[in-house]
């Protein structure tokens, strides 16, 4: 009995105790839970990366639009338009002169026929404008032999900020093109001229939500009811400024249609300061002191669009620059301070945006504007030239300007693969939008310059609204109050 006692005694070992035996169940468990959880990061991550290559946003394809020739603004036509406001004294005649010939405005630009022949604007005419333009950059769009056909569509935006009927723009196109019943439409309205950038945002976020998706994006501006009849000056630019034109953009999430893209969305940037009385006041749609309705453009507009683009960029900046350049800005800007060094009011941001970006595409909103950001950014004139050639040719064409820019690069061939697009733009509200887009291929289509893109750059962008009508400027005017329209009807007969 004692032996046998003694030998069970013997072959008890410590790791068997009841206290061990829990230890050992414990780490057993805590060896699972890691492995669970370990196992559950690595799903996560692999969930988190799929998402992410799902929601790439590619540009398939985009038509801009061209007027016909019977909508031709040329500087007969557009002195003929100025003399038929019998509201307008030799001061505003002045003024408009001013304006045209600075605005960097060519011959070649258009505006909807009711404007051209003096008519007030009808539902017609409104709806005949939009109707123009949008089925024919659709049309055109559709057409293309790799493009998707209107059955394929999920999502369409349309963005025109000063005309909202109802039905909605939207319902036109889905009517027409006999869109699929679970499309998912939306209209943007009162955005401004970035309001094509603001679209694509929304694309972009549905596309998170949306795989296999294909979206089309229409911008455009409406100009037929929205001609100011006025004589403030304030409110007489948009008239010098603002032209004809439009655009159907088509985009995909959709990784099998990669190799038909052109573009590859890579930032996007909003900033809104309408917080600000000033910066919302600044550019507005109003009514003068005589009831005329126009769109308002104040002096604190400069400074409303400084202040957006500044903190814009940045936001915008440490994206798409190397770091190389952060610091080297940071340096130079730390040894200003250290010499109590001011930064001169002609050194722009003072970082060299072209390390990370190699075009840039302006919106094309008048002369001033882009000349101003082109030199805070410290641009050449080789690269401003797209958005200047853009405004020359087809004016102020708001939300869409962008894109006429953009065919320019595209029909130089400047477009390479691998190549980074920076576009800015700024909008009533006030609101400053960028995009960096990355070239997916070489592009060379001729697209909406194919008829004109040899004569461009042209030799002098000089108005030749001057050479025609700059006796308005003659001293011996000043002490007349004429009746300019009346003179300018009797001038057309005698020639």
């Amino acid at each position: 009995m004692q032996l046998t006692y003694n030998t069970s005694q013997f072959y008890l070992s410590p790791s068997l105790t009841p206290t061990n035996k829990e230890s050992c169940r414990a780490m057993e468990i805590f060896m699972t839970m890691s492995l669970l959880t370990l196992f559950f990061g690595f799903f996560c991550l692999c969930k988190l990366l799929l998402q992410r290559r799902d929601q790439s946003c590619y540009m398939l394809a985009y038509e801009c639009y061209k007027a016909k020739e019977d909508m031709k603004l040329n500087c007969d036509s557009s002195a003929k338009i100025v003399m038929r406001n019998k509201n307008l004294g030799l001061e505003e005649l002045r003024f408009l002169l001013k304006t045209i010939v600075s605005s960097g405005i060519g011959e070649e630009t258009s505006c909807p026929r009711n404007i051209i022949e003096g008519r007030n604007p009808t539902r017609a005419d409104e709806l005949c404008e939009m109707d123009g333009i949008i089925f024919d950059t659709l049309d055109k769009l559709f057409a293309r032999p790799s493009s998707i056909s209107p059955s394929q569509i999920d999502i369409l935006v349309v963005n025109v900020s000063m005309f909202s009927p109802a039905p909605s723009l939207t319902s036109r196109i889905i009517n027409r093109y006999k869109m699929r019943e679970d499309i998912k439409t939306f209209n943007l309205s009162g955005m401004g001229c970035s309001a094509s950038l603001i679209a694509i945002d929304v694309v972009q976020n549905l596309f998170k939500s949306y795989k296999n998706a294909n979206a089309i994006v229409v911008s455009t501006e409406s100009i037929a009811p929205n001609w100011y009849c006025g004589k403030e000056k304030s409110m007489m630019l948009t008239n010098c400024l603002f032209r004809s034109g439009g655009c159907s953009m088509l985009f995909t999430n959709n990784k099998g249609l990669k190799h038909q893209a052109m573009l590859k969305l890579r930032h996007l940037v909003r900033t809104h300061i309408g917080s600000s009385d000033e910066a919302y006041d600044c550019c507005i749609q109003a009514e003068d002191e005589s009831g005329y309705q126009g769109f308002r453009l104040t002096k604190h507009l400069t400074k409303a669009a400084a202040l957006a683009f500044t903190m814009n960029l940045q936001v915008l900046v440490p994206k798409v620059l190397p770091l190389r350049e952060i610091l080297r800005y940071l340096a130079v800007s730390r040894l200003k301070s250290a010499k109590s060094q001011k930064p001169k009011a002609d050194e722009g941001v003072g970082l060299n945006l072209k390390t990370g970006i190699e075009h840039f595409c302006i919106h094309p909103g008048g002369r001033a504007i882009i000349d101003g950001i082109g030199k805070s950014l410290g641009l050449s004139d080789y690269d401003v030239e797209p958005s200047r050639m853009a405004l020359h040719r087809f004016g102020n064409t708001s939300a869409a300007g962008f894109w006429y820019a953009l065919g320019y690069m595209e029909a130089k061939q400047r477009l390479k693969k691998g190549n980074r697009i920076l576009m800015s733009g700024f909008g009533a509200g006030f609101k400053c939008n960028n995009i960096v887009w990355e070239v997916l291929k070489d592009l060379g289509d001729a697209n909406v310059w194919k008829d004109c893109i040899e004569s461009y750059p042209p030799k002098t962008l000089v108005n030749p609204f001057m050479e025609k009508y700059g006796w308005l400027n003659d001293e011996y005017l000043s002490f007349l109050r004429l009746d300019f329209s009346q003179l300018f009807a009797e001038l057309q007969l005698f020639c």
